[in-house]
């Protein structure tokens, strides 16, 4: 008679718990995916320079090859954005960046062009301080600002664009960029983390003078860019993320930091030459983390299972 008693009981648990904790889905709660490639096949961007800007099989990575002064280019629609708040983050790996060339992967409306909004962009340079990271913003009515890591560089009006420690990046190494833009209070921030560990290298923001609207394309290139030719910013992109909110009432949190932003001007390569083997290396996809299981629905689950192990042995007796 117990046996069958607890048999009847873990049957009453089994179909409360089905009941009250459906399935747990993986992925971020309160967000919308517009676009999402972790390059396991061809991603089928469209480019201008495919010798350069294609699909590696081998790595399932994106390879790319900037060089100036070619208006080459790469890049991928996202048809469904709509001044929302968004994050847009990827992958990346440099094995080369010769002086005077600019990695750069924007949000951009059709003309792709660093000069030309709207436009958010992340660069990542090699010119009058060396190997250093940029967030670039240019306006839908091409109001431009943008900030840098290197420590103390002067605006024209001779104020201080940031004053955080001087932070340049590496080759070789696989960096993890993060750019949000905050919709209600009109930020955009960008984070750069050492995929490996996680920590966050540089991280800075930009208020924008008004609302960010007409972007349609993920993009990387040197449309704009006019630098010696013959030189590259080469290397590999990897799992490519842009979401919004998936309500409206859920707003993207940027990155705060100390100080204020106005617009730059932007530092004028030195023409040297400088050779950089080329050197891939793989990375580590992220993992979506999954929601977990409601804790006050497991314990209403028991308790509703020992009240009518009760009512039960009750009615047994």
């Amino acid at each position: 008679m117990k046996l069958r008693t607890f048999t009847f009981s873990l049957v009453i648990a089994a179909c409360l718990l089905a009941v009250f904790c459906p399935p747990v889905l993986g992925g971020t709660s309160g967000t919308k995916v517009l676009y999402q490639n972790a390059f396991s096949t061809d991603p089928k961007w469209v480019t201008n320079n495919p010798s350069s800007d294609y699909w590696d099989p081998s790595l399932q990575m994106y390879h790319f090859a900037i060089e100036p002064s070619t208006g080459a280019y790469a890049y991928t629609k996202v048809d469904t954005y709509d001044r929302e708040a968004f994050t847009l983050e990827y992958d990346l790996i440099l094995n080369r960046v010769d002086e005077g060339t600019t990695f750069r992967l924007g949000f951009s409306g059709e003309g792709m062009n660093p000069e030309i909004g709207p436009n958010v962009l992340t660069e990542f340079t090699n010119a009058k301080y060396g190997q250093i990271m940029w967030l670039h913003l240019v306006t839908p009515s091409n109001k431009m600002s943008e900030i840098n890591s290197q420590k103390g560089d002067s605006l024209s009006s001779g104020a201080l664009a940031y004053d955080g420690a001087t932070v340049k990046y590496a080759l070789n190494k696989t960096y993890h960029v993060t750019v949000d833009y905050n919709k209600d209070q009109r930020v955009v921030s960008m984070k750069v983390n050492e995929k490996t560990s996680g920590s966050e290298i540089w991280g800075y923001y930009i208020t924008s003078a008004e609302d960010l609207s007409g972007m349609n394309r993920i993009y990387l290139g040197s449309i704009g860019d006019y630098g010696m030719m013959n030189r590259y910013a080469s290397g590999y992109l990897d799992n490519v993320r842009l979401t919004v909110p998936a309500d409206e009432a859920v707003t993207t949190s940027a990155t705060t930091a100390a100080g204020t932003t106005v617009a730059t001007t932007r530092p004028t390569a030195k023409p040297t030459t400088q050779a950089t083997a080329l050197a891939a290396t793989s990375s580590t996809p992220e993992t979506t983390p999954e929601s977990p299981l409601s804790g006050m629905t497991a314990v209403a689950a028991l308790g509703i299972t020992a009240l009518c192990c009760g009512l039960f042995l009750k009615r047994e007796n």
